[in-house]
């Protein structure tokens, strides 16, 4: 996890690695898929810096 994370954020990494081990995943890979989902929701709820958008694809302009 990036350095200055919560330590609700560090709990919910390693829950989320730990799920993916048990349904069978490398635990490289369950490393890489918990820090891509934690860092999308901190991003989303506004953690990091230059959230200020959220993802979600292209914008459309009308």
């Amino acid at each position: 996890m990036p350095e200055g994370s919560s330590p609700k954020r560090e709990r919910q990494y390693e829950h989320i690695k730990d799920s993916y081990q048990e349904r069978g995943r490398s635990e490289d890979k369950a490393e890489e898929l918990a820090a891509r989902t934690v860092n999308k929701q901190r991003r989303d709820a506004g953690e990091t810096k230059g959230s200020r958008e959220k993802s979600g694809g292209s914008k459309k302009k009308f």
